[in-house]
């Protein structure tokens, strides 16, 4: 028996459908992550969760308790918003304790807890500063802390990273996965960043329109696209017709879908035995810091390619280049 498990959860706001019978199950000290496009329904969906949003119907379990009917303060659940949502009068060490107090937990239990929580999140020394002398960065560190140090049996984070510079938030992924592994707490984390999704979890859901569009381990997610939207929202993915490729790679090509996609890193500048080759001008080239993205035209196609940045080998726009592709590299889409 899965630890939580949501069985066919629906939702609609004025009589538009945003949830349309959903099935998912998380694992005890699992990362999930819930992906998608602003709209797509994964913040409704976590909210149904938390007990936030009441569902049209269906079912939710924690631990193999149903609790679709339980209120969000008995669910022992946490949650972490994109604001942080501290008290501007309480330092550090009163904003984490504040959930233990309202638990009316003695002194020195509080006082345990909280020092490890400081302690977990890196912010020893700051316990009697106020969260106007603290970074963005920090002050989110503190709700974390205050949303663990209750011991929930499920944390939930709604896109706690995304007001952070790009830098902080590549440093708190790391942390927050850390934290998430030693505690072994089952976590669900929605975000719309592909990135962030890929870096800390151990499987996602990627919702469009309020339906699963996929569900993976983020290994089998991107390398194995299910169908166009997940193809063009996880990466930088070429997603061609079965014309398109037979303007690229010869009629003679044996295609029996509709739809292929094709990584931009699969497309290779060395020759290997067997497979593909497509010959173009290059139209445009980024630096992408390590990366560096061409896009080709082809056959009339566009072709997007990306290469390990090499200072002995720069392309410039307007050169003809040559590509290669191993077949096993092109990916029928349903």
């Amino acid at each position: 028996m899965s630890y939580v498990s949501i069985e066919q959860i629906a939702k609609s706001f004025t009589g538009q459908t945003v949830l349309h019978d959903l099935n998912l199950s998380f694992e005890k000290g699992e990362f999930v992550t819930l992906l998608g496009p602003s709209g797509c329904g994964k913040s409704t969906l976590l909210r149904i969760l938390a007990g936030l949003l009441q569902p049209e119907q269906g079912r939710i379990k924690i631990d193999g308790k149903e609790v679709t009917n339980v209120k969000a303060k008995d669910r022992q659940i946490g949650m972490v918003f994109q604001s942080y949502a501290l008290f501007p009068n309480m330092n550090v060490f009163e904003n984490i304790a504040f959930g233990l107090k309202m638990k009316k937990l003695d002194k020195s239990t509080i006082q345990q807890k909280v020092e490890r929580m400081v302690n977990l999140v890196g912010l020893n020394g700051k316990e009697t500063a106020y969260p106007r002398d603290l970074s963005g960065g920090q002050q989110q560190r503190v709700a974390l802390a205050r949303s663990l140090v209750t011991e929930p049996k499920v944390l939930l984070l709604d896109e706690p990273l995304s007001a952070l510079d790009a830098q902080i938030r590549k440093n708190l992924q790391k942390q927050l996965r850390s934290i998430q592994r030693e505690l072994n707490m089952t976590t669900v984390l929605v975000t719309h960043d592909q990135e962030e999704a890929m870096a800390v979890s151990d499987r996602i859901y990627i919702l469009n329109e309020g339906r699963i569009a996929q569900s993976g381990t983020p290994h089998e997610i991107y390398t194995k696209p299910a169908n166009e939207f997940v193809a063009r929202f996880i990466g930088n993915y070429n997603v061609f017709s079965k014309n398109e490729l037979s303007l690229l790679f010869g009629s003679s090509t044996e295609l029996t879908h509709d739809l292929y996609a094709v990584r931009p890193e699969a497309l290779s500048a060395e020759k290997k035995a067997g497979g593909y080759e497509l010959t173009g001008k290059i139209e445009k080239v980024m630096m992408l810091g390590n990366v560096t993205r061409y896009e080709m035209i082809s056959g009339g196609v566009l072709v997007t390619s990306e290469h390990l940045h090499k200072t002995q080998d720069e392309v410039q726009e307007g050169e003809v280049r040559t590509l290669y592709l191993q077949h096993r590299d092109v990916i029928p889409l349903s």
